[in-house]
């Protein structure tokens, strides 16, 4: 969940009244959001540098408010607090209205061809006399930072870039360039550079560095000109310095380039209905055209409002609630999605405003209803249909399982499902396209692009992470893996897997091998070619040559043993000889 750190006074003067901790504490409770924490910058500094003093830091108080990942009008305190009034029944929910310039002619931002090969799409709008003040200011700054955590998925899917208007004239181009052809002055910056330059500058930037992975592979990096060949942005890095907005603008050209359209015009009408409440006419903002190659125009932002229908009944069946449609209405009018009984009494009509992307399947609002009318308010009853539990018998044999591994000396772990395709794949001595694993569309970070398809770098990698620890390292897990099954409705499925490694001074191969017979004997099965288990020699490019075995149970391949190869161990930071084990127990139900 993202949390959004808002100044308590600022908060309660936009609020109109105070409220003492509890107090908002309930209100962030009864709203679906949580006070997450109540601190200062100078308790956030100290905690961070050590330092008791944080000399020049501000002792105003902020609130710490962790919101639902996918409420991206909650990411700011605008929205906070007009979502909150709304709420609290104190105002009605703004009507946002895209308008025309004044002169007649919008804005606008043409498409090249080419930027087709990087980042295809782009959106774009006008906020028009807007008033900033210092509070407001960092506000929009903010929001766009949260957004570009959040949705934007760290600027990969989307990039935002705000400029004062007043000092760039228009019609504005967006093009992609060979990164030696582009040159300007970027944010913050007294000299010109190059993008090749840029690249080089900024790899060691906190900030900025871990964006430039997103292009800087790319043939053409994007770019957008006004009409002068001025450099308004380099998406996803930076922003001209030429362009930069401050307190003193007026009027905001925002663009916003893409790999995924959809994304860009939530993020566009996210951040102009968040701030339009500050122009000169609140809640309208000025459209711009957008002009695609092939000559398609397209007016943002497009600020859509739609229309549900649903069944009071329906509303009431799924949270176990006898509300009328005139009560359901209210409440839900009080989420911000402004709802009315229609004629024939027993359905509402709900309207979708623009920043209720969220909102996109019944249960959404059922859910909505469901936390104005308060969790806490809901009766329990007992259910008319009554069901006799038992446990899965997979789990039952891992519990079992997991028991006596740990009496034999073994430590449990638990490690993560998701990891890097260096992790299942090149550390392994493996690759990628043997292992049938199952890859992760968007991955939030490269530790985590995969499911994992063997147990093994999860213990190899807790092992490296306590090398410190008195020897013999004697781990196991017991979890499932995910392979690519096409047979399957998914295209994928589980299997429980038990894995161990015992690392030490020495390979202690004989101690892996004694816990495979003590597993098989805790599991029934005997030492027998024909109805029972038995290994044979095989090769694996996990294990060292001549040290691997394949362990056959019930007339099937279960899994291997052997002592890693020291590739194996080199490439998981180890330095001591490792053994390990790993089978899959469902062949055992």
């Amino acid at each position: 969940m993202p949390t959004v750190s808002v100044k308590r006074d600022l908060l309660f003067r936009a609020l109109g009244r105070s409220y003492t901790d509890e107090e908002f504490d309930e209100l962030c409770f009864e709203f679906g959001l949580e006070l997450d924490e109540i601190t200062s910058e100078k308790d956030i500094i100290s905690k961070e540098r050590g330092d008791t003093k944080a000399e020049g830091a501000s002792d105003v108080i902020l609130f710490k408010i962790d919101v639902p990942a996918n409420r991206y009008d909650l990411l700011c305190l605008e929205g906070l607090v007009r979502g909150l009034q709304v709420f609290k029944e104190r105002i009605e929910a703004p009507r946002y209205k895209r308008i025309p310039p004044s002169n007649g002619e919008p804005q606008r931002l043409i498409i090249t061809e080419e930027t087709a090969e990087v980042r295809p799409h782009a959106v774009a709008a006008v906020l028009r006399n807007i008033k900033f003040t210092a509070e407001r200011y960092e506000s929009f700054i903010d929001l766009q930072d949260k957004l570009h955590q959040n949705i934007c998925r760290k600027r990969s899917l989307v990039a935002i870039g705000t400029h004062d208007l007043d000092t760039i004239t228009g019609p504005f181009t967006y093009r992609a360039r060979p990164p030696s052809q582009i040159k300007f002055k970027p944010l913050n910056q007294t000299n010109e550079f190059t993008a090749s330059e840029l690249m080089d500058l900024y790899r060691t930037d906190s900030h900025l560095r871990h964006y430039l992975h997103i292009i800087e592979k790319e043939p053409v990096y994007p770019v957008i000109y006004d009409s002068n060949g001025v450099v308004l942005s380099m998406p996803p890095i930076i922003n001209g310095d030429h362009s930069k907005i401050s307190l003193n603008t007026r009027n905001v050209f925002i663009e916003c380039t893409a790999t995924d359209l959809t994304k860009a015009k939530i993020v566009l009408d996210i951040l102009v209905t968040m701030f339009s409440e500050y122009c000169e006419k609140p809640f309208t903002v000025e459209g711009a055209e957008v002009i695609y190659p092939s000559g398609k125009t397209c007016l943002y932002p497009e600020l859509a409002y739609r229309k549900e229908v649903l069944k009071a009944n329906v509303i009431n069946k799924q949270l176990g609630i006898s509300e009328t449609p005139a009560s359901l209405a209210k409440l839900l009018t009080r989420m911000y999605l402004k709802s009315r009984v229609m004629e024939d009494g027993k359905q509402i009509e709900i309207e979708i405003p623009p920043t209720r992307a969220d909102v996109i399947h019944a249960c959404d609002i059922v859910e909505d209803a469901a936390i104005a009318y308060g969790y806490n308010n809901i009766q329990m009853t007992i259910p008319k249909t009554y069901t006799i539990a038992n446990q899965i018998l997979l789990n039952k044999l891992t519990e079992l399982l997991r028991q006596d591994l740990a009496a034999a000396g073994f430590t449990e772990t638990f490690t993560f499902a998701l990891c890097s395709i260096e992790d299942i794949a090149d550390k392994l001595g493996m690759p990628i396209s043997t292992t049938q694993a199952v890859h992760i569309a968007n991955p939030k970070t490269a530790e985590f692009q995969v499911v994992r398809t063997t147990l093994l770098p999860g213990l190899l990698k807790t092992a490296a992470s306590n090398r410190k620890m008195p020897l013999p390292l004697k781990l196991f897990e017991i979890s499932d893996i995910v392979v690519k099954d096409s047979a399957k409705d998914v295209g994928a499925r589980n299997q429980r897997h038990l894995c161990a490694i015992y690392y030490n001074k020495n390979p202690g191969f004989e101690v892996i091998h004694g816990l495979l017979d003590r597993t098989m004997q805790l599991l029934g099965v005997c030492l027998d070619k024909e109805h029972g288990y038995y290994i044979k020699a095989s090769e694996d490019p996990r294990f060292f040559p001549g040290r691997c075995a394949e362990v056959t149970a019930r007339g099937q391949s279960v899994g291997k043993l052997g002592v890693l190869h020291p590739d194996v161990i080199t490439k998981f930071e180890l330095t001591m000889p490792c053994s390990a084990l790993e089978i899959n127990i469902e062949p055992f139900l």
